[in-house]
Order: structure tokens, then C-alpha cells, then sequence
């Protein structure tokens, strides 16, 4: 085979690759669009995802195996929108009590805003390995750990190495606490507190956490935006050196 035949063929396999990525994608979002107008634990029917993706049930299983890598795909993408709505609040724009109350207000409110997407984001797919809920867990965690290190890095505060070692359950707790209690709260009839009574109660939950065991280890946590308080400390680690 020439050189140039091989090029043909290789995008020709390209082309073709790229319009299945889009069918799947365009049925995982006809999914989407059905769950969203079920009520929460109501199971979405393949059909209805056909109709919605204008095309026939034939099609879809060539893009899925089964219904079970359907659901694993819609999952994903479900939490892959959690992920990104969370995204913003993720920085080292605020100051540590306000990244925790963003962090918490962007989930309550998506979570209300979608609770048939938040129910079928939990749903255990037994033999799947990882859950794609737990590992959004597992982003969200790490990255409001990576936050806590710098910022204790940034004081100059030495953590034992029991506390650097539990530093990563703690966070991962706490987090699938929220998730934990978002579920309940949204289960309730009716539904209490307000919204804004349950964004509170959960962030102020988290803060006194977070700022209790950073006082109990000699940690003052200042009422500044994090990426002030490491423009701050950097001089005087400059001179220090």
C-alpha cells in the first residue's frame, strides 16, 4: 500500500471515528434531556432516548454495548456537569470560608436545579469499578486539599506527618457529607429549610471543621483571598532564603 493510500485510509478511519464520538454524544444527551423531565428514581426507557435523538433503538446499541454502558456513559457526563459547575469556585480568587460557601452553594443549587440527573448520578452500577460520583468526589476533594497544603505551606506551618496522611479521608469526608445531605434534603416533603437556610448550614458546618482543626494546630487562617495571602508571604520567603 503507497504512502498516500495509507493517508486516505487513515482519515477515512478518522472521519469516521469522530461522527460516532458525535452519535454517542448526541445520545447520552437525548438521555439527558429525558431524565430531566422525569421525576427523581423514575428509569429513563431506551425508546424514549431514540425518539429524543431521532433515531431508532438499533442505532444506539451500536454505539453502547448494553443498557448498563448507556447508563455508566450518562453517569459520567452527569458528573462531568457537577464537575464543571463546581469548577469556578475551585480558586484561589476567595478567601477560604468563601471558596468553602462556593463550593457548597454551586452543588445545592445545581442538585435542586436537577434532581432526577443528582439521583441517577448516585446510582450504584454494581461491576463497574468506580463510581463516576465518587470520583467527582474524588476531584472536588483533591483539589480543596491541594488549596489546604498550600496554604499551610504558605504560613510556614509544619503538619505532622499522622495529620498530612489524614488530611486526604478528612477532606474526602467531608465532602461526601454534603453530597450525603444534599440527597436527604432533597428527598424531604416538603422540602426544608429554604435553600439558602440548607447553603448555610452546610458551609458553616464545613468552615467550623476546617477552622477548627486549623486552630487546634496553631493555624490562624486569615480573612484574606487566598492568592493574596501567597503574593503576601512570598517576599518574606525571598528574604528568608
Amino acid at each position: 500500500m503507497s504512502s498516500e493510500s495509507g493517508e486516505l485510509l487513515d482519515g477515512r478511519r478518522r472521519r469516521w471515528q469522530e461522527h460516532n464520538q458525535v452519535r454517542r454524544q448526541v445520545i447520552i444527551d437525548a438521555a439527558i434531556a429525558v431524565l430531566e423531565r422525569q421525576a427523581p428514581g423514575e428509569e429513563y426507557q431506551v425508546q424514549a432516548v431514540a425518539d429524543e435523538a431521532k433515531m431508532s433503538r438499533t442505532v444506539i446499541y451500536r454505539h453502547f454495548a448494553d443498557r448498563s454502558d448507556l447508563d455508566r456513559a450518562v453517569q459520567a457526563q452527569v458528573c462531568e456537569d457537577v464537575g464543571n459547575q463546581l469548577l469556578p469556585a475551585l480558586s484561589y480568587d476567595g478567601t477560604p470560608d468563601q471558596i468553602v460557601r462556593g463550593i457548597v452553594a454551586s452543588f445545592v443549587r445545581w442538585a435542586e436545579a436537577h434532581p432526577s440527573l443528582y439521583w441517577f448520578a448516585e446510582r450504584d452500577l454494581a461491576g463497574w469499578g468506580p463510581s463516576p460520583l465518587g470520583l467527582a468526589v474524588q476531584q472536588v476533594a483533591g483539589t480543596i486539599e491541594e488549596i489546604m497544603t498550600t496554604v499551610v505551606a504558605a504560613l510556614g506551618v509544619e503538619l505532622s506527618d499522622d495529620d498530612r496522611a489524614a488530611l486526604d479521608p478528612w477532606v474526602f469526608g467531608m465532602i461526601g457529607a454534603v453530597f450525603s445531605a444534599v440527597r436527604r434534603w432533597l428527598e424531604r416533603e416538603p422540602r426544608q429549610p429554604g435553600t439558602e437556610a440548607c447553603i448555610d448550614i452546610l458551609a458553616d458546618s464545613i468552615w467550623m471543621q476546617v477552622n477548627g482543626m486549623a486552630t487546634a494546630r496553631g493555624l490562624n487562617l486569615p480573612d484574606l483571598p487566598i492568592s493574596d495571602l501567597l503574593q503576601m508571604l512570598q517576599p518574606a520567603a525571598t528574604d528568608d532564603q
